[in-house]
């Protein structure tokens, strides 16, 4: 379904996963993330959804609506054209199941026999609740891979907590690192606990896997989401461990480094950033800027000078990228060695040569919206590469290959599970 050629060596018989088969009952983003780079690598993964409770990523007016990309489309082809669903899914095969119905709950326990991995980033005790937690699907399985990715794990007094991405980030101290010293807080932008944690859930499963292959024993895999955010703060953690000091916002400017921001640039809202470390680069850095007069002023002598001194720092500096635009800063100064970049919006990441040059963007043709572009696989494996095969399923477009195919249930079968809403 797919007719991307944008990457070389997009051989879907060539895939490190090739042969695994993951169930995933991954809601919004985290969980997802999770069967994404499993099915990139070669996974069949088979992306479990009701008609009953919807993920919330097919629900509300989508950007293609907004984009006017199809002329009032009908609530059913709605529901299908939400590109975050459409990314954090593609390669996925769709099936759809009612776990309400006792009938539902047998059907998910029968191809969990031929799953290698149950994703899952419900609640605590949701699917044990209707018989489909670990210690169900492993009578089905003895050998089966579950991940819970809950919010803050499957116990302790934080265990059923409520959350999104934003709240998770709050529990675990990262918005308190965001912002300026003389502002509110800020927050990480978009769901940045959700992404991280799906990566540090692949991890887990890789690692499950291969010790099964080793042992011939599956696990359960307790993972908190919020401990895979917190474990990227371990600065600021052992500071205050050993140092007793409570990390605070400080804006753009980081301890040992100045200048170290992003300052202004020619033109409309334009900017670039520049960090310096050492005094070797500092030097490179009045180099690049001309060796004005102000470069040789005791008070941006030394590195602890400049510190002490970095928002006068800043105004000089300013002075000379306000001449320039983002790219010609960026040529002058990292001619020289110094770490600098332009700030890109994400139409000029799109365009950037340098992406453009490994081919990082795919192209995914989708019935209702055309061609959709996406980030591809990040890894570069040069024996098995891995990509991007196929979009994001529709809800419960392989119903029929999982219960039919699959488990070998006859139509008269499908259709009474259908009539009973047990396949929603």
């Amino acid at each position: 379904m797919s007719d991307d050629t944008t990457r070389p060596g997009n051989d879907a018989s060539v895939l490190p996963l090739r042969g695994y088969r993951v169930l995933d009952f991954g809601w919004a983003v985290a969980a997802p993330t999770v069967g994404l780079a499993l099915a990139d690598m070669g996974a069949e993964v088979l992306r479990v959804e009701s008609r009953g409770r919807l993920d919330g990523l097919r629900l509300g007016e989508s950007m293609a609506r907004q984009a006017s990309i199809v002329n009032d489309p009908s609530p059913d082809i709605e529901m299908e054209m939400h590109p975050l669903f459409h990314i954090v899914n593609r390669a996925k095969l769709g099936i759809t199941v009612n776990i309400r119905k006792p009938e539902g709950v047998v059907l998910v326990r029968q191809m969990a026999r031929l799953c290698d991995v149950v994703i899952e980033n419900f609640s605590p005790g949701v699917l044990d609740r209707v018989g489909l937690g670990y210690r169900d699907l492993r009578r089905e399985r003895p050998d089966v891979i579950m991940l819970s990715m809950s919010s803050m794990g499957q116990s302790g007094p934080l265990r059923d907590v409520t959350t999104y991405a934003p709240t998770i980030a709050s529990l675990v101290g990262l918005h308190g690192l965001i912002g300026y010293p003389d502002r509110l807080l800020g927050m990480a932008a978009g769901g940045f606990a959700d992404a991280n944690a799906g990566l540090m859930g692949v991890f887990a499963v890789l690692a499950s896997l291969r010790h099964r292959q080793r042992t011939g024993q599956g696990q359960y895999i307790d993972m908190s989401q919020g401990e895979a955010t917190a474990v990227l703060m371990g600065e600021a953690l052992m500071d205050n461990a050993m140092n007793k000091r409570v990390q605070r916002p400080v804006g753009n400017a980081r301890p040992g480094m100045a200048p170290y921001g992003v300052y202004p640039c020619k033109g409309d809202d334009q900017w670039v950033s520049i960090a310096v470390k050492t005094q070797a680069e500092w030097e490179a850095l009045c180099r690049a800027v001309g060796n004005p007069e102000w470069t040789r002023e005791d008070t941006f002598a030394d590195a602890y000078s400049r510190k002490r001194n970095s928002d006068a720092l800043d105004k000089r500096l300013a002075e000379w990228t306000r001449q320039h635009t983002p790219e010609e800063a960026t040529e002058r100064l990292q001619s020289h060695g110094v770490a600098a970049a332009p700030v890109l919006d994400i139409g000029q990441v799109y365009r950037h040569p340098q992406f453009q040059a490994r081919q990082a963007f795919v192209h995914i043709e989708h019935p209702y919206i055309g061609k959709e572009a996406m980030y591809g696989t990040v890894w570069r494996l040069s024996g098995t590469p891995g990509g991007v095969f196929r979009r994001a399923p529709f809800l419960g477009e392989h119903n029929s290959y999982a219960f039919g195919e699959l488990l070998g249930l006859p139509q008269d079968s499908l259709e009474r599970l259908q009539a009973d809403q047990a396949i929603s």
